[in-house]
């Protein structure tokens, strides 16, 4: 996985977190980042007419104090040219990594590189850097979903990592795959895995570095910057959003009970930079991690998501839906295969025949198949429940001055959910499908228009079953002879009675 270090120019700890900002104020920061993402933001000073607009007013130049240095996470050393080891060691105070991949269906192979391996080596790295003050590691709150009650504390790995390392490196991949089950144990994907055992090797290797753990759950949109519902991802619950909105998202395995424990993502940035700030200034004894979630602090349900999002897709509707959205969560197996098969397998086919006899490439079914896959790794997260201690998070929050805690704001008790769920899907319409809101009218036209198809199908469909009965019963004959005379008698009868009124 090829990222770019990205590397802030000049910032010192100061005693308070706001020095204006961090872009005006002295640190430096080398941040472990995707490739793409850091194209995009690079060129965004140029291209982007949304995200960095404010950054551009506050300080136009910006970019200009971004340095982006290739590296290559599972190569020795992060295969960094000598000319930047250099810079990097001689001029960084501030190290925040959040490079991994977060595909939950990941190789382990390539998991225990990018995000264990990887993390190794970023820190052999950060312990000769002559003017580091902090360093900074992006885990997940699930890192230790094993356990029902999580603290703000680091556990048992669950294998030695430098003997999975030992063990990948020799193994032919086809037998790691085969094996991969075992290994895992009760975790139930590779991201949740190697981001546990990335912990444990920090605690081991940290040396005399000043070193705190973010830990983030679902990460989704923005809350308020650089502005309500911004999102760029489909990751996560973003995708669901939008296949529930667009209609194609029907049936979701989901514990209506269960906490959803969403965090907006501005609200993980914030803790992010104000745990930097506390980490290199307070230097804590031992190493702080801070469980970034809501659960404990502002719960929010899964069937309370289901209302707020279908109730907000029905007031602002996605272009061009494949049909009026109606998603529901249940908990039972068997009604959700069954929903599956009515409503996302069935139409899909239909859909694709309709799509060869008009001479166009089918593509629902494989929609389809895409969708079923994301809702099947998500199941192990939205039918439970965790419970996270907090009390590293609220430490920090009151170690800010009014300024610093309105600036950096990620006190989740704010947080409204039905403002935020809403802001959410409309972000998502905004900003990853490209739509526009004057165009609202014309989709709830569309919704209108399969709505009447719906019915006009499900009445037609009806009666040819009706028909089918008719023909092949002698009692359905029987009880729709019944039922048309007692509506010929209630009209005669009706009629009747209007003539004498008059």
């Amino acid at each position: 996985m090829q990222v770019h270090l990205s590397f802030f120019h000049s910032w010192t700890p100061s005693p308070s977190l706001s020095d204006k900002d961090l872009m005006e104020s002295p640190v430096g920061c080398l941040i472990g980042i995707p490739l793409a993402f850091l194209w995009t933001w690079m060129q965004s000073s140029v291209s982007s007419p949304l995200v960095f607009d404010r950054v551009r007013e506050d300080c136009p130049n910006f970019h200009e104090k971004i340095k982006p240095i290739n590296a290559e996470l599972t190569q020795p050393k992060l295969a960094i040219s000598a000319e930047d080891e250099e810079e990097l060691l001689t001029r960084v105070n501030i190290v925040f990594h959040c490079a991994a991949t977060v595909r939950f269906d990941e190789p382990l192979k390539h998991a225990l590189q990018l995000n264990a391996m990887g993390t190794q080596r970023l820190l052999e790295l950060a312990r000769q850097m002559q003017k580091l003050e902090a360093f900074i590691h992006i885990s997940t709150a699930y890192a230790n979903c094993v356990r029902k009650c999580i603290d703000e504390i680091i556990y048992p790995p669950p294998a030695e990592p430098k003997k999975l390392f030992d063990l990948v490196e020799w193994l032919d991949e086809s037998i790691i795959q085969d094996i991969t089950p075992k290994l895992l144990g009760d975790w139930p994907n590779t991201y949740t895995y190697t981001k546990a055992l990335s912990e444990y090797l920090i605690q081991q290797e940290k040396g005399n570095l000043n070193i705190a753990i973010i830990r983030p759950s679902i990460v989704g949109a923005s809350w308020h910057e650089p502005f309500p519902g911004w999102i760029d991802s489909f990751n996560g619950t973003s995708g669901i959003f939008v296949a529930a909105g667009k209609g194609i998202l029907r049936t979701v395995i989901a514990n209506n009970e269960a906490v959803a424990d969403m965090i907006p993502v501005d609200v993980v940035i914030n803790l992010t930079l104000a745990a930097g700030w506390y980490t290199a200034v307070h230097r804590p004894k031992n190493m702080l991690v801070y469980n970034c979630t809501t659960g404990g602090i502002n719960p929010f349900f899964w069937g309370e998501m289901e209302q707020y999002v279908m109730s907000t897709f029905k007031r602002n509707p996605l272009e061009q839906a494949f049909r009026t959205p109606n998603a529901h969560l249940t908990s039972n197996y068997l009604i959700n295969q069954y929903w599956i098969t009515v409503s996302h397998k069935a139409p899909a086919i239909l859909y694709d025949l309709y799509m060869r006899l008009t001479g166009r490439k089918p593509r629902m079914m494989k929609i389809i198949n895409r969708l079923h896959k994301s809702m099947m790794l998500l199941q192990y997260f939205s039918t439970q429940s965790w419970d996270w201690s907090s009390d590293n998070m609220n430490m920090l929050m009151g170690q800010l001055n009014t300024e610093d805690r309105k600036l950096y704001n990620f006190d989740v008790r704010q947080l409204h959910w039905s403002e935020y769920i809403e802001s959410y899907c409309l972000g998502a319409k905004k900003y990853l499908l490209n739509e526009d809101m004057s165009g609202i009218p014309a989709a709830k036209q569309h919704l209108r228009k399969l709505r009447n198809i719906r019915y006009a199908f499900n009445t037609t469909l009806l009666v040819i079953i009706w028909r089918i009965f008719i023909a092949r019963s002698q009692m359905a004959r029987n009880i729709w002879y019944f039922v048309v005379s007692l509506c010929y008698k209630f009209l005669s009868y009706f009629r009747a009675s209007s003539t004498l009124r008059h």
